[in-house]
């Protein structure tokens, strides 16, 4: 996904990790572009999520606004250089900075070892304004949004999703629940 037009330097976000309006955005985009005419991109796209769990943003907060309210922060503190800012951070492993913005969500800052996008940005966890979701769970979300779109959702709609990702069938309830409730606030 070629997101750099939308991050400016010298961040490094992956929003649709990140921020939930950008993902809205991006399923309403993907519909609208006919998503079966470029299956193959569309799920390169979303396993790009990774396996893990993610905070996403949830506030209203545009991805502009955050990085303008942490390059200003960056700014006062003379921090926007690379070597100022990764001296503030240190390169010691899992070291980075909390930062909070105008509507309360707190950010983390951490050192990303690249000449242009050495400020790598993401919501901290447990903070106002985001919530956590397992990277399987909003993979799926996504791709039925996309792909499926329809109200009632059924297991057999939730697997033929996640067939396309590679990813096992839902079998336990548990997970079943937490897909159709992201694809709830997906569509909200």
């Amino acid at each position: 996904m070629d997101i750099d037009h939308q991050i400016p330097e010298p961040f490094l976000l992956n929003p649709l990790k990140h921020h939930l309006g950008f993902i809205k955005e991006f399923i309403n985009r993907r519909i609208k572009e006919e998503p079966a005419a470029d299956i193959k991109n569309l799920i390169r796209e979303i396993k790009h999520l990774g396996t893990s769990v993610m905070d996403i943003h949830s506030g209203s907060l545009t991805i502009s606004d955050i990085c303008k309210e942490i390059m200003g922060f960056l700014l006062q503190k003379e921090l926007s250089g690379k070597e100022s800012f990764r001296l503030w951070i240190k390169t010691e492993p899992d070291s980075c900075k909390i930062i909070t913005l105008s509507d309360g969500s707190e950010w983390a800052v951490n050192y990303y070892d690249d000449m242009l996008r050495f400020v790598h940005i993401f919501p901290a966890r447990n903070s106002l304004n985001t919530f956590r979701v397992k990277a399987n769970t909003l993979k799926t979300a996504v791709l039925y949004c996309i792909m499926i779109g329809k109200d009632y959702i059924t297991g057999d709609d939730l697997n033929k999703v996640r067939s396309l990702l590679s990813l096992s069938p839902v079998k336990d309830t548990s997970d079943t629940e937490a897909i159709t409730e992201m694809i709830e606030i997906l569509r909200n």
